[in-house]
């Protein structure tokens, strides 16, 4: 285990150097106050969670939540009577995703340094966590998306219930799905990933289970049965916190209506090399069949942003052959060039339409 250690922290080392080449390395201002109340945290007989406290926000992330988590997980991975490490979300969600209302306004008063470091302090984490050298569990019980995948996702487990609603929803907002997205969605069966990505469709915990998002799934009303378990177990062994989960776990499938029952189709369309071919496949396929889930695709796709559906797809295509950090140092790149309004307005026009003002008309 020590040397196992030893190689793991230098690879990490050695990755951190990189990123840390191309992330702007900036001071993270806030008050030990806020850090504390936004991320809570129980102690365990032999672990710790993490509880993100923005109920009200859904648990949207900022630089003071990055940091907090950062600053958490480094401690407890140091800790030698710590064996694993538990985050779950307040409220109705697990999260949400990243405050992009709050980036808007940031964006908008000309703080784009600040930007730079509430991306910076996201990715760096959900880095840290891909390489987390404890077992991880993720209690997605609620809303997941975007930035809420990407604090998860990389962790060992990850726990779907009869409430986790999963999307990544950026391409609607004039962005593309990061927080290490590309890297993950690029891993699932066929071109679902590429589906996902540029839709913005939803997956619920049957379907986060069946196609690898999701490593556990069980109803919300054994959640406090699980959770008194982990709370008692005094381990640093994987396989009995995975038998822990198993034992509380219930058999899904997904819905006759979902995606993942059409995969032919969904690889078909998805499989093109341009967004272009991938609307004309879809619109074929919706006018021979009138399919509600042809229709329903379409129309999320002509919602879209064009110019955040091209990025996003060769984002996703790139991905498949990348590592986490390529993928996160990449993302992180193409996350400043989006807010920057240099090439585009899409971003926050996105999120002024959708979010903010909510007349859903985004002048592109």
């Amino acid at each position: 285990m020590q040397s196992l250690k030893l190689l793991v922290t230098s690879r990490r080392r050695d990755s951190l150097i990189r990123l840390k080449r191309n992330l702007s390395s900036l001071p993270i201002n806030s008050s030990a106050d806020d850090l504390q109340n936004q991320v809570l945290v129980e102690g365990k007989a032999s672990s710790r969670v993490a509880i993100l406290n923005r109920p009200s926000s859904l648990n949207a992330l900022n630089t003071n939540i990055g940091a907090r988590l950062h600053e958490l997980y480094a401690s407890w991975e140091d800790d030698p009577n710590i064996g694993f490490v538990v985050m779950k979300g307040s409220g109705r969600a697990f999260c949400a995703g990243g405050d992009i209302v709050a980036l808007y306004h940031l964006i908008n008063e000309g703080k784009i340094e600040k930007c730079k470091g509430f991306f910076r302090t996201l990715y760096s984490f959900i880095y840290h966590l891909g390489t987390y050298l404890k077992p991880h569990v993720s209690m997605l019980n609620g809303i997941t998306m975007g930035g809420g995948a990407g604090i998860s996702i990389p962790g060992t487990f990850r726990l779907a219930t009869d409430r986790t609603v999963f999307a990544t929803p950026e391409t609607q907002i004039g962005f593309h799905p990061d927080a290490g997205a590309s890297f993950h969605l690029s891993r699932l069966p066929g071109h679902l990933g590429e589906y996902l990505g540029l839709t913005g469709a939803k997956l619920i915990g049957a379907e986060m289970v069946s196609c690898g998002l999701a490593t556990h799934y069980s109803n919300t009303d054994k959640l406090p049965l699980i959770e008194e378990e982990l709370g008692n177990l005094v381990t640093d062994d994987p396989s009995v916190i995975e038998s822990c989960l198993e034992k509380y776990s219930d058999v899904v499938y997904p819905e006759k209506t979902s995606a993942l029952h059409r995969i032919e189709v969904l690889n078909k369309c998805f499989g093109h090399d341009t967004v272009e071919e991938i609307i004309d496949a879809v619109e074929s396929e919706a006018s021979a069949t009138n399919d509600a889930w042809c229709n329903s695709t379409l129309k999320k796709l002509k919602e879209a942003s064009p110019l955040s559906l091209k990025v996003s797809l060769r984002s996703v295509r790139e991905g498949r052959f990348q590592t986490l950090d390529q993928c996160l140092v990449r993302e992180y790149r193409m996350s400043l060039q989006g807010i920057s309004k240099r090439i585009s307005n899409d971003f926050c026009e996105g999120v002024r339409a959708r979010v903010v003002h909510k007349d859903f008309a985004p002048k592109m």
